[in-house]
């Protein structure tokens, strides 16, 4: 479903941009939604993973398990930032060569191109975001059942 949506989203995108870059933005767009998934599918995989620990550490001690959650989180927050930001500049610099811009000051706009065409990474990110709010609930349940497991033990 979300596979579908994203395509029909990335027609309109195709269709509403009526600039010259409307190749750039359109594969932005999905590199925004892909990126968007894999880090949603990375940030489920070390939720559990962490979940299960915390709750093995929780029952030697309370400050082992918050040491461990808090571990997990870091390593969830930074790995999915990194991901998105190494992507998002690795579009523009292949946007950058690709539409032969160089460094100049002495043109006031010269990146106004390369972040117009970008504009759509991060509205495929949001786009997929919104799937992973809607159906997050399975998940949401799962880690309220793991904290009630750490409380109980």
């Amino acid at each position: 479903m979300c596979a579908v949506f994203i395509v029909l989203m990335g027609g309109i995108v195709f269709i509403c941009v009526d600039r010259m870059e409307v190749w750039f933005t359109t594969v932005a767009f999905f590199a925004g939604a892909i990126t968007s998934m894999f880090c949603g599918f990375l940030g489920m995989r070390v939720a559990t993973y962490s979940n299960y620990r915390t709750t093995l550490a929780a029952k030697t001690s309370l400050g082992a398990a918050f040491k461990t959650a808090y571990r997990a989180g870091c390593v969830m927050g930074f790995t999915l930032v990194a991901v998105s930001m190494n992507v998002l500049l690795l579009l523009i610099y292949v946007y950058k060569n690709m539409m032969n811009i160089d460094d100049s000051s002495k043109v006031d706009n010269y990146y106004y191109d390369i972040f117009e065409a970008v504009a759509g990474y991060g509205l495929g990110g949001s786009t997929v975001a919104l799937f992973a709010r809607v159906g997050g609930g399975i998940f949401t349940k799962a880690a309220d059942i793991g904290s009630d497991l750490v409380g109980k033990v």
